[in-house]
């Protein structure tokens, strides 16, 4: 509540207060006043509760609800993660494979190069 609906509020209650004690009423008159008074602002304040209470509890529902929701797209970004990790490991072992025959032929053709230039540089060089 903000400081100045408080002082509203007290001023009005004030003003209230002295109204009635210093209007022209017998005292029993003044002190029907106060208790109906009272009783209506008693109401009032169970009314207000009340509906503080309902709207705390919808709240309180939605927050569950938005958490639920947030909890299960976790667990599907999880899921999900969890599968493409797999497909990226597979991809990965396939491409290691694929480069170590690549880098065995390389291996393999700069032999026999090497051969054929060791074999060439005898010839000429004689």
């Amino acid at each position: 509540m903000s400081k100045t609906l408080l002082k509203v509020i007290t001023v009005a209650v004030a003003g209230f207060a002295a109204g009635i004690l210093l209007a022209p009423k017998s005292g029993k008159e003044t002190r029907k006043e106060i208790k109906d008074k009272a009783l209506e602002a008693k109401k009032y304040a169970e009314e207000k509760a009340d509906l503080a209470k309902e709207i705390g509890t919808e709240g309180l529902a939605t927050v569950k609800t938005s958490a639920k929701h947030a909890g299960d797209e976790a667990n599907e970004f999880a899921k999900s993660t969890k599968v493409s990790a797999k497909v990226v490991a597979k991809e990965a072992s396939k491409l290691g494979a694929e480069a170590k025959t690549r880098a065995k032929r390389v291996a393999d053709d700069a032999k026999r190069t090497a051969k054929q230039v060791k074999k060439d540089a005898k010839t000429h060089l004689k």
